[in-house]
């Protein structure tokens, strides 16, 4: 088992991948992993659905979080999202992300295959036998078309040692409550959907796994922390100051919106991305601005 996995808590963002005349912008990743750091992430999440993995090559995927690892240098847990539609294509990137040093693997179910429950048990264990780094299943149906049952994450907990949770984007929090009822309260779970960041984890997960981390790292860093300290009414106050923009993140397919915002506040360069994702329409523009305003980080000297 890893070392950090103890510390694999709180906001961990998956962050986007820069693009810059079609190719991966390696030097851009490099400079968020840090920003990430100097804000106060508790870790970095490398390939997840924000960083448009299908858009990637197992090749750009895999320097990705080579790139991570390399900026992050143990400072703070480094989570590769490795999985795909294609057993031989999850293999390889998680034993890629195992022997590169990553703290812990993030498989997402396999998506379009629609997999029965004894398919994905299956699947989830063979991916397993790589090695023994810390793993968690990734659970968005909303993208995939499976769902995990309780019953089957039951039967990965007592076969594979090394799984230790779920990032969980599925607007149902008596799951949450369920899982933590079989598995304890060392099972981790993060929260994959925005809006439910603060209320999953006043019910129990243990963090964060949000597209917005890539736009305001330090609140959630502090919304966390807050959620630790059990002071309940200060981290309700940041959800409501994050809800907005928690919104916003979906008035497109992520990540368009969060790539716009970014680009907007001087965090990216440019807001490119690969087809079919296509950068944010002109009507859409004006619509983040406004979010961006109304949450303060837009002054009217860069509204223009």
């Amino acid at each position: 088992m890893s070392a950090a996995l103890d510390q694999l808590r709180g906001s961990v963002p998956p962050l986007v991948t820069p693009f810059k005349n079609g190719a991966v912008d390696y030097d851009t990743y490099a400079r968020l992993v840090a920003m990430q750091i100097e804000k106060g992430s508790h870790g970095i999440l490398v390939n997840g659905t924000t960083s448009e993995p299908a858009m990637l090559t197992i090749e750009e995927r895999n320097k990705l979080v080579d790139v991570a690892l390399s900026v992050a240098a143990k400072r703070v847990p480094i989570v590769a999202a490795t999985g795909s539609q294609s057993l031989a294509e999850t293999q390889k990137l998680s034993e890629h992300a195992a022997k590169a040093g990553a703290d812990a693997l993030l498989i997402v179910t396999p998506y379009y295959t629609r997999p029965p429950q004894r398919g994905l048990v299956a699947y989830y264990l063979e991916v397993a036998k790589i090695s023994d780094l810390p793993w968690m299943v990734y659970h968005i149906p909303g993208r995939t078309a499976v769902s995990v049952t309780l019953d089957t994450l039951k039967e990965l907990k007592a076969k594979s040692p090394a799984f230790v949770g779920m990032k969980h984007a599925v607007n149902d929090l008596g799951f949450v409550s369920e899982c933590l009822a079989a598995f304890g309260p060392e099972f981790k779970i993060f929260v994959g959907l925005e809006e439910l960041s603060f209320p999953m984890m006043a019910v129990g997960a243990c963090g964060l796994m949000n597209a917005v981390g890539n736009l305001c790292p330090g609140v959630l860093r502090e919304m966390c922390e807050a959620v630790w300290n059990n002071d309940l009414a200060s981290a309700r106050v940041l959800h409501q100051r994050l809800f907005e923009i928690n919104q916003a993140v979906f008035f497109d397919t992520n990540p368009i919106p969060i790539k716009y915002m970014m680009k907007r506040l001087g965090i990216l360069p440019t807001n490119e991305h690969r087809l079919p994702m296509v950068p944010a329409a002109p009507e859409l523009e004006k619509r983040l601005d406004g979010v961006l305003r109304s949450a303060g980080l837009l002054g009217a000297d860069k509204a223009a």
